[in-house]
């Protein structure tokens, strides 16, 4: 599960700080924009914190960051994966969000492979 890899969550803050907390309570080792200090940081800074900290994007933001996920594969800067939330989960659904999310850690126990795409 993500809680026992480097390769755990990193937030956007296009999700709430509420998705985070229920994770944590799970057990799921996560962080997110809110938590660090990262709130209205430019998306590629965003990115490029979560491949300092080897954590997995976590976003809604699906055409920016698939976008930057190209864009650091061309110029062999690491990432440890993007994964988008679709907007099929609407915002404002901490719980619905949060257990697809820790249903998406239970079959991707070693997190995403670096530079992977992926849709929750």
């Amino acid at each position: 599960m993500w809680n026992r890899c480097k390769r755990t969550p990193f937030l956007d803050e296009d999700l709430s700080p509420k998705i985070a907390e229920i994770l944590r309570l799970a057990g799921i080792d996560v962080t997110c924009a809110h938590d660090v200090g990262m709130l209205q940081a430019s998306d590629i800074e965003q990115l490029k914190y979560a491949s300092l900290q080897e954590r997995c994007m976590v976003t809604r933001n699906r055409a920016d960051f698939i976008k930057l996920a190209f864009q650091f594969f061309n110029e062999s800067r690491p990432h440890f994966g993007v994964l988008i939330v679709p907007y099929s989960h609407p915002g404002d659904s901490f719980s619905r969000i949060a257990t697809a999310l820790k249903k998406y850690a239970m079959s991707h126990k070693h997190g995403l492979d670096s530079y992977t795409i992926d849709f929750l």
